[in-house]
């Protein structure tokens, strides 16, 4: 099956842990937004008036099936790739760890724009520089603390055990995007989280990874994304 997902076409955002998963798997897919017409077919589709539509990117198609969230995408892709466990209850805990990653996701998007999405960063500076504190302070060590606690007490070298999961790489995909949006303050912490730095460094060798980090396919951490840097949130 070749896939089509829709996603903004100049940022990582939600949609690049749908691309790693798609990527590592070695799955056919098509970005499809970065195409010709694409950016179109994606609005007709958010548009429709049939059916239960997409609420926002990313969304993919599958055959017939159209799935939104990326928490949802993920796991259908992940037991028809390799990505995911067997069982279901081990399915089941894996979506609890995305979902945990989403809720993670969107804080990160809190600390530049803490009041409104419709509003420029530049418009919430004082408000955002408080969030970024209290989101440094206190929710990345509760939420990076967590997944280090997982991998320490897990009898494998990933969070499910001893294969790999769309999981894993989504966490390679948080310590990515936290480095870029805080350099400062990341190089302290990662002192307190060996393991899932360990677990970063051995999923970005993986080869179609790798492949896929030094290709055009890997679009750049920016300003418009959901990780972005601004030196004055990162004290």
């Amino acid at each position: 099956m070749r896939y089509e997902l829709y996603y903004w076409p100049t940022i990582q955002g939600r949609g690049e842990f749908v691309r790693l998963a798609l990527e590592d798997s070695g799955a056919d897919y098509r970005d499809m937004a970065r195409g010709k017409g694409g950016m179109a077919a994606m609005t007709r589709m958010l548009d429709s008036k049939k059916g239960i539509p997409p609420f926002a990117p990313p969304f993919l198609k599958a055959g017939n099936m159209v799935i939104g969230q990326t928490a949802n995408i993920l796991f259908y892709l992940g037991p028809r790739h390799g990505l995911a466990p067997k069982s279901e209850t081990a399915r089941l805990q894996l979506h609890e760890l995305q979902l945990t990653i989403t809720d993670f996701v969107a804080e990160v998007h809190d600390t530049h724009h803490p009041i409104g999405v419709s509003l420029y960063y530049e418009d919430q500076k004082g408000p955002a520089k408080k969030r970024s504190t209290e989101f440094l302070k206190e929710r990345v060590p509760k939420y990076l603390g967590y997944f280090e606690r997982i991998l320490k007490a897990g009898d494998g070298a990933y969070v499910a055990g001893r294969k790999a999961t769309y999981v894993d790489l989504s966490l390679f995909q948080i310590v990515e995007g936290l480095r870029y949006a805080f350099p400062k303050r990341m190089t302290k912490f990662e002192r307190e989280i060996p393991r899932l730095i360990d677990l970063h460094d051995r999923m970005a060798v993986r080869p179609n990874i790798k492949a896929y980090l030094d290709s055009d396919r890997r679009i750049a951490f920016n300003k418009d994304g959901i990780f972005r840097h601004y030196k004055a949130l990162d004290k």
